[in-house]
């Protein structure tokens, strides 16, 4: 029996325990549609056909581009990375009877449910293969390391509140003392390399636990990094259902989302910039047709919503209150967080109506700031229409996140019909 799009999502989700698997999993999926990939170091010679381009082995922009001429891209951008720990250089902390692994906060998490559950780490190694040097994914798979809470017995307030300090809390345990130095060993064995070859990684934590579905009905789904692979994955199922007939469709996931976006990979980069202009000149278009084809040109940036808490409704807004399985969310803020304005919402509950999908709007309490999100800092670098959307989760941040299983078909369905027009 063919999977469902939510179960296709969760396998993609479980497969992908890092920003770098994120774009490799893209890149296998477009490879078996027939995408060509193209080097930023090589020159473009582009026709009509699908193409896509990697930066930093952690965002892919993927594109296809129309049989007759363009008249501007249909952009939809969503981020590979998630909060988590990034594992420190000599990593190993050997001190009485175990070992820890030093770690730092990646992006702003919620840090308590971190705690008594099994974790394993995942990322890339750069090792040194004879006379070059290459990069190859790496996941321990395996139940490997714990951050053990401290018993109530010891801090009787702890259910008080507590402040978490990431250097004294967020050390997970690897092993008893006989584990010393076997780390990078460990990790070695599971890329197919030896130790000493190892010249450097990036590598992080994640959450063992499973993606579910839970509820009476099953209508709900609980999986780590659903903000925002949910997006990641559900939009490029549009790209590849959809056949782009006036516009050049565009499928982009940046990385560092999470922690700003100012890298060469994130979107505050050139990226999105560079490869719009390098499809333009690709296809002996004028600089003055780059700039009318941006003009005419929209973009959906795709990044999970918050729904409303049954236990903190105070929280959310009075009116826009976004509930999960109730549809993709429109987010709005006043000072501009979120790119969304009149032209954009309607533009965007027009695709909704086409797609037969239900919408609803998400705004912050007025006394409450919120995020923000890829889409303004895009536009930033290339100035074109766009919408701020999502999909309404619950635990947004927590290691173990919960959304509506209905609510991927919506924004599958939402996105093949936007690049199809």
């Amino acid at each position: 029996m063919e999977q469902s799009i939510t179960d296709r999502m969760l396998s993609f989700i479980d497969s992908s325990p890092s920003a770098f698997h994120v774009a490799d999993n893209i890149k296998k999926e477009l490879e078996k549609a027939g995408f060509t990939e193209l080097k930023e170091r090589d020159k473009w010679e582009l026709g009509s056909g699908s193409y896509y381009v990697i930066r930093g082995e952690s965002s892919v922009i993927s594109f296809r581009i129309p049989k007759r001429d363009f008249k501007g891209f249909h952009i939809i951008a969503s981020h590979s990375d998630s909060p988590s720990f990034k594992i420190k250089e000599n990593p190993e902390m050997p001190g009485g009877a175990y070992v820890r692994l030093g770690s730092e906060k990646y992006g702003g998490m919620l840090c308590a449910p971190w705690f008594d559950r099994p974790l394993s780490v995942a990322g890339r190694l750069v090792v040194s293969g004879g006379d070059e040097v290459k990069s190859l994914l790496v996941d321990v798979d395996r139940d490997l390391c714990m951050l053990p809470s401290l018993a109530i017995h010891m801090n009787r307030e702890a259910n008080d509140g507590y402040k978490y300090n990431a250097q004294r809390d967020m050390q997970p345990v690897f092993g008893d003392i006989s584990s010393k130095e076997s780390f990078f060993t460990l990790v070695a064995e599971a890329a197919g390399v030896e130790a000493k070859d190892i010249l450097s990684h990036d590598l992080f934590l994640y959450n063992r636990v499973k993606p579910t579905y839970w509820g009476a009905n099953r209508e709900f789904i609980a999986s780590s990094r659903l903000d925002d692979q949910e997006c990641v994955f559900l939009t490029l199922t549009g790209l590849l259902d959809a056949e782009p007939v006036d516009y050049v469709s565009m499928h982009c996931v940046f990385d560092n989302e999470e922690v700003g976006s100012g890298t060469r990979q994130g979107a505050d980069s050139t990226f999105l910039k560079d490869t719009l202009k390098r499809i333009n000149e690709s296809l002996s278009r004028s600089m003055q047709e780059y700039h009318m084809a941006v003009a005419d040109s929209f973009m959906i940036s795709a990044d999970n919503a918050h729904a409303v808490h049954p236990s903190y409704e105070d929280k959310a807004d009075p009116v826009n209150r976004p509930v999960m399985n109730g549809g993709i969310v429109i987010k709005y803020n006043a000072n501009q967080k979120y790119t969304t304005d009149a032209v954009s919402a309607a533009q965007f509950k027009l695709l909704c109506k086409e797609a037969g999908v239900p919408f609803q709007t998400f705004t912050n309490r007025s006394d409450m700031p919120g995020g923000s999100t890829l889409g303004n800092i895009s536009t930033a670098h290339v100035s074109l229409n766009a919408v701020d959307i999502g999909l309404a989760q619950l635990a947004m941040h927590s290691p173990y996140e919960s959304a509506g299983a209905r609510d991927p078909e919506y924004l599958s369905k939402v996105s093949r019909v936007f690049y199809s027009k």
